[in-house]
């Protein structure tokens, strides 16, 4: 018996699943992790896995990214705790006003969940109006008012609602499905006086990666511009990933409120969200709308966070992340379509689909997530890690070498032989 089995066998009897979130549910049980650096992360068997998933996105930098741990080690050294403004704040806000011109203000939370909840709040106290439209699939988070057809561990587990929400925190959110602005359009039009905002993930990640088709996001700012609603770009995933400035540089569409997470934090626990003055000078204590929290703009993620965004302006990786991320798809597209399945990238992001190419989550949810799930585990067998659900979205670092990414091609078409 391997050690991570035997420590699972304990963790279903204090936790639900034996997990701390529901995607780490891998059937039979989940690898438990010792340490990583770089591309790689190391299993308390001491197995060694070339990482794709990356903690679900936020490792651009890769494990343990040595400028970061400087900068968190150096932080430890003063406190990493305080409860009052620091400098860093400043610092790292001006640098992402910069980067974003969207978000003229903004405040920082701890989560991705934390961020859309409070911009959803600040977009309703704004309007004065009730209802948001989200997309089908999309995931924002795991609040009440967003765990609608919401995608990610929802969908993995063939949950897209959950239980413990009542109907009335989620009648003000109207559905429509991706890539399609007719619906859109229809909606808003018969909806318009009791719609505050639209949320969207610019690039869907949670659903499997689906992109936009061309002009979807240009013409959804442009409906809900004519109709009065708010738009918001969940970048938690996107932000600093397509580019420095998020998916919003990457397409040149420009949001009302953008929330953003992950990569921002350098792999510690962050969210933010911000906008236009006019919209975030409604917050407390300025304004009406109120949000707090005890470890927002907390030192060692500031720092964390701060460093990482500081080296992907300074050394601009995109170009050889997207080389990297592309070598694999291409590589391995012969062997998908033999088989009927399919592959997309964008930046360092790509899916790999065991069915067409979604282009909504009715798409999505025609995948084979059971034959992804036989995929996984041969690839894991042979040291390759991804995120194991058919609906999560692979990632890569400026850590994965060409090394790796030879390796990992080579691996891949032996398991889809085997399939």
């Amino acid at each position: 018996m391997t050690k991570s089995e035997e420590l699972y066998k304990k963790a279903i009897n204090l936790m639900p699943a034996g997990v701390s979130s529901p995607v780490r549910a891998i059937k039979p049980y989940p690898f438990y992790t010792e340490k990583a650096f770089g591309s790689k992360i190391v299993d308390v068997d001491g197995r060694e896995y070339i990482d794709y998933c990356l903690a679900y996105g936020p490792l651009i930098l890769g494990h343990a990214h040595p400028k970061v741990k400087e900068a968190i080690l150096e932080q430890i050294e003063k406190g990493w705790l305080y409860g009052t403004p620091i400098e860093l704040e400043v610092i790292f806000a001006e640098l992402i006003t910069k980067l974003y011109p969207s978000i003229e203000m903004l405040r920082f939370v701890n989560t991705g969940s934390e961020a859309t909840m409070a911009a959803i709040r600040l977009a309703r106290g704004y309007t004065g109006k009730k209802g948001i439209v989200k997309v089908e699939g999309s995931f924002h988070g795991a609040h009440d008012s967003v765990l609608v057809k919401a995608g990610s561990g929802a969908t993995t587990h063939g949950v897209p609602n959950s239980a413990g929400v009542p109907e009335e925190y989620v009648k003000y959110t109207y559905q429509v499905p991706y890539n399609d602005v007719e619906s859109l359009s229809s909606l808003l039009e018969k909806k318009r006086e009791e719609i505050a905002a639209m949320i969207l993930e610019p690039v869907m990640g949670n659903s499997s990666l689906i992109l936009p088709e061309e002009n979807y996001l240009r013409e959804v700012r442009k409906i809900t511009k004519e109709n009065d609603v708010l738009l918001i770009f969940d970048e938690v995933i996107t932000g600093f990933r397509l580019s420095e400035g998020g998916a919003q540089q990457y397409y040149g569409v420009k949001p009302d409120l953008t929330t953003l997470g992950k990569i921002a934090g350098g792999g510690l626990p962050i969210g933010i969200y911000g906008g236009k003055r006019e919209i975030m000078e409604m917050i407390s204590p300025l304004g009406p709308v109120y949000q707090a929290g005890t470890f927002s703009g907390n030192p060692l993620t500031l720092s964390a966070g701060f460093t990482t965004v500081k080296y992907l302006v300074e050394n601009k990786p995109y170009k050889i992340l997207e080389k990297r991320t592309k070598e694999i798809v291409e590589n391995i597209i012969p062997e998908l379509e033999k088989l009927g399945y399919s592959t997309s990238c964008i930046a360092s992001m790509f899916g790999i689909y065991f069915g067409k190419e979604p282009k909504n989550y009715s798409d999505a949810l025609k995948l084979d997530s059971k034959k992804f799930l036989d995929f996984f585990s041969l690839l894991l067998k042979e040291g390759v890690f991804l995120p194991p659900s058919q609906y999560e979205t692979c990632f890569l670092s400026v850590a994965h070498s060409e090394e790796d990414i030879e390796k990992t091609v080579e691996v891949m078409k032996a398991c889809l032989r085997k399939l």
